[in-house]
């Protein structure tokens, strides 16, 4: 069996994390996510969307199924 020394000051800031090799590899193998930034126009949207929420104007999949005349 093997024995390592942690130096404390990385034990002291919670900065060690052990994995075994395949996972760590396989981790650094993973692709980037593409980060999605919205236009203005989305933003926007997002904004008049949240007001309407907060003001009641807003409708849950149930409702808007049953005025759209789709049965559950």
């Amino acid at each position: 069996m093997s024995t390592i020394t942690i130096p404390k000051k990385l034990a002291a800031r919670d900065d060690l994390i052990v994995i075994p090799r395949k996972e760590y590899e396989a981790l650094l193998a993973l692709k980037p996510v593409k980060e999605f930034i919205p236009t203005t126009a989305q933003k926007r949207a997002l904004i008049r969307a949240q007001k309407n929420r907060k003001a009641g104007k807003s409708l849950t999949i149930n409702e808007l199924r049953k005025k759209l005349g789709f049965t559950n």
